[in-house]
Parts: structure tokens; sequence; C-alpha cells
């Protein structure tokens, strides 16, 4: 089996230059990105397992690009950036990034949060199919698709499937932070919990819940989250 692929993009030839001798000193094979142009080139012929994306790029908007490796490609995506502000994180994570990491960072940092985000992704599902029924609504794992019950199409990024599939692979249990932590990955903290928080919003929006009295994932204060639909694999 050959070793997972990590692309990193980063203007910044040191930048890369150090990820790169960490990641493969580690046993990763690494391929490093200036522009972001020549990453999506590289896309058309190459898989990444992972891919560093730091938010700052000469010639793209790194947000935007976020975006479209989530949704379009389902790929797990870690953001590096010299942004700190709250909002930048936040906005990362609404945009469907998997991690949030701050500059200056650590190397064995970054090798951890590679290794964990790779260990939740080859971790079996409780249930091998990639279709779910619950409550009206039709959650394609496969398209990263929600459809309603006339329809119409709601596209959700490769971390809020990773919640969703979660709740829906569990319903009508009490899931709680430390229980999503060791499953979904990540370092536990005010990082990971915000990142739950983003991903359970997004999802409560595009399932159309009230966001007051939500029907279907409950919030248990100090407890953790129970969704109470009915679920069927298909």
């Amino acid at each position: 089996m050959s070793a997972p692929l990590i692309t990193i993009l980063d203007d910044e030839a040191g930048v890369r230059q150090v990820l790169s001798d960490a990641l493969e000193e580690a046993g990763f094979q690494t391929m490093g990105f200036g522009r972001a142009t020549e990453f999506e080139a590289a896309l058309r012929r190459v898989t990444p397992d992972v891919c560093l994306v730091d938010l700052s790029l000469p010639d793209k908007d790194g947000l935007t690009l976020v975006h479209r490796l989530a949704l379009e490609l389902g790929a797990a995506v870690i953001i590096i950036s010299g942004r700190a502000q709250v909002q930048d994180r936040v906005t990362g994570l609404e945009l469907g990034a998997d991690d949030y990491i701050t500059k200056p960072f650590d190397p064995a940092e970054v090798v951890a949060r590679v290794r964990a985000r790779l260990r939740k992704d080859r971790a079996q599902p409780l249930n091998s199919s990639n279709t779910a029924k619950f409550n009206g609504w039709t959650a394609h794992f496969d398209r990263y698709v929600l459809e309603d019950q006339h329809g119409d199409e709601t596209t959700f990024s490769h971390a809020e499937g990773e919640v969703l599939r979660l709740f829906l692979d569990s319903p009508k249990r009490l899931i709680n932070r430390a229980q999503m932590q060791e499953t979904l990955g990540g370092a536990a903290g005010e990082s990971f919990d915000r990142a739950m928080d983003v991903r359970i919003s997004r999802l409560r929006t595009k399932l159309q819940e009230d966001p007051k009295n939500p029907r279907l994932i409950k919030t248990i204060y100090g407890a953790g989250y129970i969704f109470l639909g009915d679920v069927s694999w298909v």
C-alpha cells in the first residue's frame, strides 16, 4: 500500500519545505504548490488524502478554494493560516474545512493532526450504505447531497457529512463531546467544540430546523446531542 499523499498549498517556499520535511519523515508522500492554479491543475492527475491549504494565496481566495474542495471533491481539508482571528476560524469551518491551524505552528502538531484525520477516514462506519432516509429527507453520502421530499437538493461538506453520519448511525442515542472527538478525530478542546457547533448549526439550517426548537438534532445541555429521527439505510 502506498503512503498517503498530502498536498501543501502555501505561497511561502520555506513553509512548504518545513511541512514537506516533517510529513515525509513521518512516512507520508507530499506535493507542494505555491499557487492555487497549479494545485487545481494537479488535482486532475492526483487524489490527495489530505489537503493543507493556506488562506493567503497570490492568485485566488483561499476560502473560496476550501469551499470548492470540501463540497465538490469531498476532500479532507486542513487550513494552515496566519489569520488567527476567531471569525476566520469560524468562516473556514463553515465553508467545510476539517481543521484549522494557525501560524506559527509546530510541524509535529501538523503531522499529528494529519494522522488523526487519516485514522478517522479509515475507520469503518457502522453502516456501509451511502444512502439514508429520515423524516422526509434522503442523505446521499456518495454525492454529499441532502434531498428533500420534493426532490430538491442541498449540498453538504465533507466535514458536515461526518457529523450527520455519526447521528444517523446512532439515532435516539445521546452522543457526548468525548464520543464525537473520539469518532471524528481532531484535537480536543475549545477549537474542536467550536467546529462541532458550527457544523451542527449548518446541518440544522440545511434540514430547515427551527434554531430555537429543532426537531431532529437536539442539544442536551451539559451532556451532548441526540438525533430524534427515524432512520433507514438503503
